[in-house]
């Protein structure tokens, strides 16, 4: 797997679909499910399946590690940038925050990251437009190219 900092996007990739969720346990298996309704038209060739467990688990994190003394949202977005698939994960955290952890087999938390690792092609954290923090994954051919 690639993983970078400090990589700046396409910003002209199409954006196939945006979801705006409060920071809240409810929001996890709602971005599920909204995620698989707006990209069912788009027929990916890549796993539905898997691009909604890492939006679980970066959702998750966005919810677990997201800081602001303001009200806030964890804001996801998908993009078809050439035949890749990009799901942007945005929260209001600090960039510098974002790391893979090694958890011993007892812990029930910390992996998250390491799941995006090792299914995603590539993922990506680095400062957020909106302020905070993205964390993102591509999924590659995901449409002819």
């Amino acid at each position: 797997m690639a993983y970078t900092i400090d990589r700046h996007p396409n910003p002209d990739a199409p954006r196939l679909g945006a979801m705006a969720l409060h920071p809240t346990a409810e929001s996890v298996p709602r971005a599920r499910h909204w995620f698989q309704k707006f990209i069912a038209p788009y027929n990916p060739a890549c796993s539905v399946d898997e691009c909604v467990l890492m939006i679980s688990e970066l959702v998750t994190n966005a919810i677990l590690y997201g800081r602001s003394d303001d009200t806030w949202v964890v804001r996801v977005e998908w993009f078809r940038e050439g035949s890749s698939l990009r799901v942007e994960v945005h929260n209001p955290g600090f960039p510098a925050n974002v790391r893979v952890r090694s958890p011993d087999a007892n812990d029930a938390h910390g992996r998250g990251l390491l799941l995006v690792d090792s299914i995603a092609d590539s993922w990506h954290c680095g400062p957020s437009r909106f302020g905070g923090t993205v964390v993102s994954f591509e999924m590659a051919d995901a449409w002819p190219s």
